[in-house]
């Protein structure tokens, strides 16, 4: 599992802070994340496609610049992988507001991975047209006024750009950030970090022996962490074997609290409204190794489960 660690190390990532501002008073649901990928696809679509939007027979389809920004396209797929899963971006959103008022502030984050990351005019465009045309049902408008890199500098402030803020990181930088914050007074050279509590503030929807869980489970988590991990390192052409990831010994469940969460939302591809279901909640568990607590750190960037690019399956992990 020590190689594990290394090959996911090079996994490179770009993490954005959006803030925008509400120009008018208006109402939005509750979890904005789906609300949020959803009009990014659209507005994509709006600037790009010249083909009526029919991908099946679209003879640009290999070329497509929705394609690679939305579905990230990929040599080497999984074989657990869905078709129209999303690879390459997160979108996270942790205000659960749902009134808002004209002047009020929204922030949200965007994460690209791999090849994503070279798109970035792409989905600052998008955004910037959603402001213009609405978010969510109710067409909520907006203006973006800011994008943060991950240590707080503006990559766009109004109209300028700074590219050289545009700084590219790996999984690798923000595992030894995270552990020395969160290891800072312990000792991780042995086989037992301790206790910690990783909690999920966005629901996490996971498939476990056919069915999908309805509590949390340490074996179920780890397997969709190491499911996610690998996908990455596919879109990152990063040779792996899955088979040797998975670790010996599990850690201890101590505890664990959960709830059902329910998302409608509507699919513009298959034209429906769908009900996305998963759990939120927090687990306890103890007698986590080091390595695997490296690989939970580097989960709190990529996310797990499914409907991650939503916002899925995001959790932050702290000591007890």
């Amino acid at each position: 599992m020590n190689d594990a660690l290394e090959t996911i190390k090079d996994i490179r990532y770009v993490k954005l802070k959006f803030k925008v501002v509400m120009t008018e008073d208006t109402v939005l649901t509750k979890n904005k994340g789906s609300a949020l990928r959803g009009g990014m696809g659209e507005m994509l679509l709006r600037a790009n496609c010249i083909r009526d939007r029919d991908c099946e027979k679209c003879d640009f389809e290999k070329e497509c610049i929705v394609q690679r920004t939305m579905y990230s396209k990929m040599d080497k797929r999984p074989s657990f992988m869905s078709e129209g899963d999303s690879v390459g971006y997160v979108l996270e959103c942790y205000d659960h507001r749902e009134q808002f008022v004209a002047g009020d502030e929204l922030s949200f984050n965007l994460i690209l991975f791999g090849k994503s990351i070279v798109y970035l005019s792409q989905y600052l465009n998008a955004f910037y047209a959603l402001g213009r045309s609405g978010l969510g049902r109710n067409k909520s408008k907006f203006e973006v006024v800011e994008v943060q890199n991950s240590v707080g500098l503006p990559i766009l402030d109004g109209t300028n750009v700074y590219m050289e803020r545009y700084k590219v990181e790996t999984l690798g930088n923000y595992i030894n950030y995270r552990r020395k914050k969160l290891l800072e007074n312990g000792n991780i050279s042995g086989d037992d970090c301790g206790s910690f509590s990783i909690r999920f503030n966005n629901p996490l929807t996971v498939k476990y022996h056919g069915n999908f869980i309805k509590e949390f489970s340490v074996d179920a988590v780890v397997k969709a962490l190491i499911r996610r991990l690998y996908i990455l390192q596919c879109f990152e052409e990063i040779e792996s074997d899955l088979i040797d990831w998975y670790p010996k010994t599990l850690p201890v469940m101590k505890d664990e609290e959960h709830y059902d969460v329910s998302i409608k939302r509507h699919s513009n591809r298959k034209k429906s409204d769908i009900v996305l279901k998963g759990i939120e909640g927090k687990m306890t568990i103890e007698k986590v190794s080091p390595v695997l607590l490296n690989l939970l750190l580097a989960g709190e960037i990529t996310h797990i489960g499914k409907n991650t690019s939503f916002g899925f399956g995001g959790y932050i992990i702290s000591t007890n």
